[in-house]
């Protein structure tokens, strides 16, 4: 198969034709959105442009520490996301837990898959290994943010059930029970209900950019299904973690429900 189709300069600024074609659209249905649209795509448009610098910066020091440390401030960027979106939804002691949750259930999984899934040689090899830590990570930052969104409603909405089902001797994890498999189902329903539609209603991105490089389609099947086999797992270890974690967070040492998150 053939290289990749190189993109000039003037073609890609082509691209953002699209771009205002929505800006006219919201404009004529009165969105008032248009801002949002454009500085969207303007941010999109730097950051990938630095991003791209810096891969290939990183691809060419094939050293460890250097992909660690990239792994790392993915999940530093993530967790500031996390909290800028669960700001005044969450209290302190459940704010507390996401970083533990996060990096234990990002790292995990992507370590299993370096080394057992691809025996990527070396494990950390950064044109493996940093492409993958982005989608566990992105898609475990969704995960837990909606794990706990949910968990943080469902002790407020669910509060008077609780305290009855403590008063009838029910320990926390009990009378929580349902709260905290609601959440989790909440958190990973997203992740499922895109492998439902993989191969017959879309094609995922990862591999339309691999059959476009040039690489067989039946070779990049068997990547993207491995990958989102890493993918379900760091968001499900993810969001497990901070539920389970953190459901403690609503209830003092006399496993009694606070009156508030702290």
């Amino acid at each position: 198969m053939s290289e990749l189709q190189s993109i000039e300069i003037w073609r890609m600024a082509a691209s953002y034709f699209f771009l205002v074609l929505v800006l006219l659209m919201s404009h004529f249905l009165k969105l008032g959105r248009g801002n949002e649209f454009w500085v969207s795509a303007l941010r999109m448009t730097i950051q990938l442009v630095l991003a791209g610098y810096l891969l290939d910066l990183v691809f060419r020091q094939q050293h460890v520490l250097v992909s660690l440390l990239v792994l790392f401030a993915m999940q530093g960027f993530a967790l500031v996301t996390i909290y800028g979106r669960l700001k005044g939804k969450i209290g302190h002691r459940l704010k507390n837990m996401l970083a533990p949750a996060l990096f234990v259930g990002t790292t995990l999984p992507l370590a299993y898959f370096m080394i057992v899934v691809i025996a990527a040689d070396p494990w950390y090899a950064p044109r493996y290994f940093i492409p993958i830590a982005g989608m566990t990570v992105g898609n475990s930052m969704t995960g837990i943010t909606l794990g706990t969104e949910r968990l943080a409603q469902a002790f407020c909405s669910g509060r008077a059930r609780i305290e009855e089902s403590l008063m009838l001797g029910a320990s926390p994890r009990a009378a929580a029970g349902n709260y905290l498999s609601d959440a989790f189902n909440a958190a990973v329903i997203p992740t499922v209900n895109s492998m439902l539609g993989m191969g017959i209603i879309f094609l995922p991105g990862m591999m339309t950019g691999q059959i476009l490089a040039g690489v067989s389609p039946l070779n990049s099947i068997k990547y993207q299904i491995v990958i989102m086999m890493c993918i379900l797992g760091s968001v499900g270890l993810t969001v497990y973690l901070i539920i389970q974690l953190g459901f403690r967070s609503f209830f003092n040492d006399r496993a009694q429900l606070l009156e508030e998150a702290d």
